[in-house]
């Protein structure tokens, strides 16, 4: 096993993605103060999963995030990836290779990878035990380190050694074993108290589990009567329908006849009431030849009136003037042939007004006829 690459972005000083690969032989980092040595030393504890903002050199988590600059806008998340070749299974990993992957973001929250596959810190913790490769392992020696493990106590170094050693994965799991059991002894003294508390209850339980029992029994008897309703109801209201739609197409067919109908009566209307106008228009003409016949049977009339008057007034001077008759005999057959040409005139023009009427009067009866047709349809 051995590392093969690093791949870092947004982290601390590396807003841009930036690979590192490293082969089988010895690399070495050089750069003077401030060009980032450190970060990349700081990328490989985060990747490991390092919790201590102390130990990445800073006050919060978030300060591993690139902050930005007057020319570069701060970023939102880091992200850091370890490649690692496992061809020779050090690893308890079934892949040739591992990459494990950390990014956080500026709103706290962080996710942990194992070949691109989301996994707990535990995990990741648990993968790199017993390998020396973990973020309190020996395999990562940073400034003062040396100092600090050689002074530290006995306990201190007797972690370090048994990772050496490769028990300290069996120790966690010891650890792990005891914390579940001590679980296990709190949950089973609760179980004991809550099994106490339920004795009690038995009794009463016993019998609200019989009443539970009958009321399901009742519940389910009432829930098939429901249904059965339900269905015959169902059955019910589909029939109504049925004979509903069959009702309403009856009907339509009616409708769309009687339609029909109407459509044919209002245009017989029409045409008859074109024919009434028509009629009226004759009766109307037919009444001004009337009227101006009346006007003129009225003006002979009264002519013949001022002749009337005129023969009386001429018989009355005829007593007078009977010494001149013979000398106006012949005026006088003139004025008669006259009254006769004007009788003839006027039994004439009687004649044609009795004519008229005849037809006025039988305009009126066709209109009349037509008008009791039309408000009979």
């Amino acid at each position: 096993m051995y590392l093969k690459s690093l791949e870092m972005q947004g982290f601390k000083s590396f807003p841009d993605k930036i690979k590192l690969d490293f082969g089988k032989g010895m690399t070495a980092v050089v750069g003077p103060n401030g060009s980032g040595k450190s970060n990349i030393a700081d990328a490989v504890k985060w990747v490991l999963g390092e919790q201590s903002t102390k130990s990445l050199r800073g006050s919060k988590m978030e300060d591993v995030i690139f902050s930005g600059t007057g020319s570069r806008k701060a970023q939102g998340f880091a992200e850091v990836t370890l490649r690692l070749d496992n061809s020779d299974r050090s690893l308890d990993y079934d892949a040739d290779e591992v990459a494990v992957t950390r990014r956080y973001f500026r709103s706290g929250d962080s996710e942990y990878k194992i070949n691109g596959a989301a996994v707990r810190l535990k995990d990741i913790n648990e993968l790199f035990m017993d390998t020396g490769i973990g973020r309190d392992g020996y395999s990562m020696v940073s400034q003062g380190r040396i100092e600090e493990m050689v002074s530290a106590k006995s306990e201190d170094r007797r972690e370090m050694f048994e990772e050496a050693a490769g028990i300290s994965h069996y120790r966690y799991r010891r650890s792990d074993a005891i914390k579940r059991l001590d679980a296990a002894e709190e949950n089973l003294l609760r179980l004991r108290d809550i099994l106490t508390e339920l004795e009690s209850r038995v009794g009463p339980l016993k019998e609200q589990s019989e009443k539970a029992k009958i009321f399901l029994e009742l519940s389910e008897k009432r829930k098939g009567l429901e249904i059965g309703l339900w269905l015959d109801q169902l059955e019910k209201s589909a029939a109504q329908i049925r004979d509903a739609a069959n009702k309403y197409n009856v009907a339509k067919v009616r409708y769309d006849e009687i339609c029909a109908d109407l459509d044919k009566l209002i245009q017989q209307g029409e045409t008859q009431s074109a024919e009434i106008s028509g009629l009226d228009y004759k009766a109307e003409e037919r009444r001004r030849e009337v009227h101006d016949i009346e006007e003129k049977i009225s003006a002979e009339q009264a002519a013949s009136a001022v002749r009337e008057n005129t023969i009386v007034h001429n018989e009355e001077t005829i007593g007078r003037a009977r010494r001149d008759m013979e000398a106006e005999n012949t005026a006088l057959a003139d004025v008669e042939r006259r009254i006769a040409d004007c009788g003839s005139e006027v039994a004439a023009l009687l004649e044609k007004a009795g004519t008229l009427k005849a037809e006025e009067d039988a305009v009126d009866a066709e209109i009349a006829a037509l008008r009791d047709k039309d408000a009979a349809a």
